[in-house]
């Protein structure tokens, strides 16, 4: 029971200060997941990540499932969705009943917009450590730009690509150039 609190009250303080989606708060779990408490890897969440952008819902909640999973079994999945749904639905409650009254206000809109500042940040932040970690050789950097050229260029095209299919097609060549090195590794031996 204290395994499954200790991820409940985590995962509320990292829900309660995580602004801006799924890879502004990767620099938060890295700290908190990674770094002070050692409940999983870089790797393993960069994973993670990578996963959560293929199922349905949030980013942020799909990761924090998957670890909560890793900890404790579907109870610690339980306990670290439900820790971080709470944190920003008393928040969002709260802003929603009094944002009205106060939405003019030219502070609040400063404020909101330092918030907009701060969360492209921490999402730059975020791609330059995934980027560091992901694109390590020329077949990583060929499918980034293949992947960057197919989604950016991709009001041009005749049939727009779904993200899904980006993702699928970017594991699917990934899968295929492991096998290709693998198999070049036994022959070479």
């Amino acid at each position: 029971m204290k395994e499954l609190w200790e991820l409940y009250i985590t995962f509320v303080q990292i829900g309660c200060v995580t602004f801006g989606g799924g890879y502004a708060m990767l620099p938060i779990l890295e700290r908190e997941l990674v770094d002070k408490r050692h409940w999983t890897t870089m790797d393993d969440l960069r994973d993670y990540f990578s996963i959560g952008q293929c199922t349905p819902g949030v980013i942020a909640m799909n990761v924090s499932t998957f670890i909560g999973q890793k900890k404790d079994g579907v109870k610690g999945a339980i306990a670290a969705g439900l820790g971080f749904l709470t944190g920003p639905l008393v928040i969002i409650t709260l802003i929603a009943a009094f944002l009205q009254n106060f939405a003019q206000y030219p502070v609040v809109q400063h404020a909101f917009a330092g918030i907009r500042v701060c969360v492209c940040v921490l999402i730059l932040q975020a791609v330059l450590r995934l980027w560091k970690k992901s694109v390590v050789d020329a077949a990583a950097l060929a499918i980034f730009l293949a992947v960057f050229a197919l989604n950016a260029f991709s009001p041009l095209l005749p049939v727009k690509i779904p993200a899904a299919v980006l993702v699928i097609l970017a594991g699917c060549t990934g899968m295929i150039i492991s096998l290709h090195r693998s198999k070049a590794a036994k022959e070479g031996k």
